[in-house]
């Protein structure tokens, strides 16, 4: 079923070249909606992740994507700052880097971009992202660098690759790995980590994601837990990792936190993301009454996730057309 909310984007991005996308993406036009700006982002992907096979195309679709770090979107920026990390494409590494050291940028897109480092598992990157977590004024980046540093090291330690990890069921790169199998673990014991300040971020956050591949309600509901801690950005991974599960149980607490005024808005813009993404019947108001928020970043989510509501409840095939 449709939304309604919107008229049918009138841009299409289907079949378009890398130049049109880009034109899309940075709207050269001055009209584009920032929906349509989101799947040029993500057509773009597309060919940037063709490296191996394709490196010309790929190197210039990568090129076009790190144009819109110029953008005023906050929103936009971190999306091309995690679809830059999530390429495996080391031609993303220096615009990465050049996000993550200037701090002109807002904190939700530079800790995007060490995020992104993390993810293409840069070793070259650990000294960049140790002076950043050291230097940087934002509290959420500087957690965000420990995480990826701590990635990149697991990643190219003996530990890791011997490590018996579940397949996931989602195409993301994520800031930790689940924990190992090799360890059976209660939904109870998975929590407790998940909540022990005491412990490294990076072993909880592999508490999460361990959760998140159980997939069951009790483990949606022992991951909500996690919205009480302090750390904005512990909790936007949550609200994240709640859009990943798609479980509809977990609706009343993602509306609690998007409407929590005194959060951080990069857990509440996550909230409104996951909801789109859950896309229930409930959700429909919630997003809607948030299309006028104070936040440029939660606003500019809800409008997103609205679109989003409406291709889950479509019969497209792709969110993103290739």
């Amino acid at each position: 079923m449709s939304t309604d909310f919107e008229k049918r984007l009138e841009e299409r991005v289907d079949d378009c070249s890398l130049e049109q996308l880009r034109d899309i993406l940075i709207n050269k036009s001055g009209k584009t909606q920032l929906t349509n700006r989101f799947r040029a982002l993500f057509n773009l992907k597309c060919a940037a992740e063709e490296f191996e096979t394709n490196p010309q195309t790929a190197k210039k679709a990568t090129s076009y994507i790190a144009e819109a770090f110029g953008d005023d979107s906050e929103l936009l920026k971190h999306e091309v700052a995690y679809v830059l990390g999530q390429t495996k494409n080391f031609e993303c590494v220096p615009y990465l880097r050049e996000c993550v050291l200037d701090l002109n940028q807002q904190c939700m897109v530079r800790h995007e971009a060490a995020e992104a480092l993390g993810a293409l598992g840069d070793k070259n990157s650990l000294d960049v992202l140790e002076q950043v977590r050291k230097e940087d004024p934002s509290l959420a980046v500087r957690e965000t660098c420990e995480l990826a540093i701590d990635r990149i090291k697991w990643q190219h330690s003996k530990t890791g690759s011997k490590e018996a990890l579940q397949p996931s069921l989602y195409s993301s790169i994520d800031p930790a790995p689940p924990l190992s199998l090799e360890k059976e673990y209660q939904v109870e014991e998975l929590q407790h980590l998940l909540n022990d300040t005491k412990k490294p971020l990076f072993e909880r956050y592999r508490a999460m994601f361990r959760l998140r591949d159980l997939g069951t309600d009790e483990a949606a509901l022992a991951l909500a837990t996690g919205f009480d801690d302090q750390s904005a950005l512990f909790k936007h991974e949550i609200a994240y990792v709640f859009g990943q599960m798609g479980n509809p149980c977990i609706v009343p607490k993602l509306i609690e936190v998007l409407g929590r005024r005194e959060e951080e808005p990069m857990v509440r813009h996550e909230a409104a993301e996951a909801l789109g993404s859950i896309a229930t019947d409930d959700v429909l108001p919630v997003l809607k009454s948030y299309l006028n928020d104070d936040v440029d970043v939660v606003r500019e989510s809800a409008h997103v996730a609205l679109d989003m509501y409406e291709y889950e409840n479509s019969n497209e095939l792709e969110y993103a057309p290739a």
